[in-house]
């Protein structure tokens, strides 16, 4: 029986989670949900409707749909909202595009999306509300938190650790064995080969703290 899913967030990420969920099979997408452009409530993107905002979640509900997935990249956002999309009674979908790899040991938790060409080795553990984006690499033993973001063409080498809502940057390298703190921030490109603390911006070849992130992120 097909889960009748909505996707939270309609814009490019939106896209490529939609794509995979309909690769994978399993979902009845009935459509996309927009809070930031309320405007385009009513129109069409990616061939479904865009349904509203978050107000349209105890309605649809109603009508049986029964899962949702984040359609966006904001770390903390998705932590939050997941929070909420559960208070209400959803459950959280698992995007995982048919053409990515994920070794047949590694869980992977709720709400997470494993993008096309993506590959997980033996022995890795990946969280809730995960982004494994396009192309990137999560060797064996590694631990992606929830709320984490691998993004495209990222390389985690073995036993890597990536803390809660942290981010790792387009194309960024880490070495074996180090650790990511919770909500820190890779710049695309950064080659790390030593341990990032908890809520830092870091980049560089090799990759240097900078500063303490945002707190808006």
């Amino acid at each position: 029986m097909l889960r009748k899913t909505v996707i939270w967030g309609a814009s490019g990420h939106a896209r490529v989670v939609a794509d995979a969920l309909r690769l994978a099979g399993g979902h009845d997408l009935v459509g996309f949900l927009d809070d930031v452009n309320p405007e385009r409530a009513g129109t069409r993107f990616c061939g479904l409707p865009v349904l509203g905002g978050k107000e349209r979640l105890e309605d649809l509900l109603r009508e049986g749909v029964t899962h949702v997935i984040f359609g966006f990249g904001d770390c903390a956002a998705r932590l939050r909202l997941a929070d909420f999309v559960r208070s209400l009674g959803f459950s959280l979908a698992v995007a995982i595009h048919p053409r990515s790899v994920i070794a047949e040991d590694v869980p992977v938790g709720d709400g997470t999306l494993v993008a096309a060409g993506a590959v997980v080795n033996p022995g890795a553990r990946i969280g809730g509300n995960v982004i494994l984006n396009t192309s990137c690499s999560v060797d064996h033993d590694s631990v992606v938190e929830d709320g984490a973001h691998v993004c495209p063409g990222a390389r985690l080498g073995g036993n890597v650790s990536v803390g809660r809502g942290a981010w790792v940057g387009i194309g960024s390298v880490v070495i074996d064995g180090v650790r990511i703190g919770a909500g820190a921030f890779l710049g695309a490109g950064s080659v790390v080969v030593g341990d990032i603390p908890e809520g830092i911006l870091a980049y560089g070849v090799p990759a240097r703290p900078v500063r303490k992130v945002d707190a808006d992120g």
